[in-house]
């Protein structure tokens, strides 16, 4: 604090501190409150000055994301398990050339397929679902996960499933006894990519689930068109955004470079 001390001939300062930095120590977590609240929210502006704001409501948008990524994390891990074996373990006719056409919509940008998924849809009366939600990431993350399951599976140990297969095991029983347990690393590798993917994702749920059953994503955004100048909003709400995604990676990291590695290296 400075203060001028005397009349403009002597010009003496007086000059008090406490060092460079401040700290607030009036600690709360009201941003937070109202950064899931849905409803009206009241707080001071720098001048000391009343400010009522519409909330985002983050808390359901937060809820609706997660209906949306569990079950579009696990269904194409169901599905892409059982084909990479069958890929993988089973001869039948056509199976290189199938497995090829799966790879390589790998490198096919989703965007291409947006209006006849939309389009079908609308006919369908599936538009603003969550199971829209989920056919859709199912469909744009199968042939990525069949693709590191195949790699990590066809690296499993033969024998094993020889001796399964010489005491009578059906391809079902290995599937459920055996593979699916030796393949948890690549299970858990692919859990992470997919749940970061949907979690994260703002184009597909704008235009198949829309504003009724908006996820985070569209919430965080609606709140930098509305409230770009209150950051202590925008910041809590970042944050709250975060929780989930950095729990999953870290429940599920020691599996992480166990499962992307395997079948890199053979020999």
């Amino acid at each position: 604090r400075i203060t001028w001390i005397g009349n403009k001939r002597t010009r003496l300062v007086n000059v008090e501190t406490f060092g460079w930095i401040g700290f607030d120590l009036n600690l709360t977590l009201k941003n937070y409150k109202d950064t899931v609240s849905g409803g009206t929210v009241t707080y001071k502006d720098a001048s000391g000055n009343d400010i009522q704001r519409q909330g985002n409501d983050l808390g359901g948008a937060f809820l609706n994301s997660i209906a949306v990524a569990v079950p579009a994390t696990i269904i194409p891990i169901l599905i892409a398990a059982f084909a990479a074996y069958g890929f993988a373990w089973m001869n039948f006719p056509g199976r290189k050339f199938l497995f090829t056409i799966v790879v390589g919509l790998i490198v096919v940008p989703l965007q291409i397929a947006l209006v006849p998924i939309l389009q079908d849809y609308t006919r369908l009366n599936l538009n603003g679902s969550y199971l829209a939600m989920w056919l859709a990431h199912t469909g744009f993350g199968l042939p990525l996960a069949v693709y590191l399951l195949y790699n990590y599976i066809g690296e499993l140990p033969r024998d094993i499933l020889e001796s399964a297969f010489i005491d009578g095991a059906s391809h079902f029983t290995i599937f459920q006894k055996l593979i699916l347990p030796l393949s948890v690393p690549a299970l858990a590798s692919f859990a992470i990519f997919q749940f970061l993917w949907v979690w994260n994702d703002y184009l597909v749920a704008l235009i198949f689930l829309g504003d009724k059953n908006r996820v985070v994503t569209m919430a965080l955004a609606a709140m930098v068109g509305e409230k770009g100048q209150d950051w202590h909003l925008l910041t809590s709400g970042a944050f709250i955004s975060m929780i989930l995604p950095l729990t999953v990676f870290f429940a599920l990291q020691r599996y992480f470079v166990r499962g992307l590695t395997a079948g890199s290296v053979k020999g």
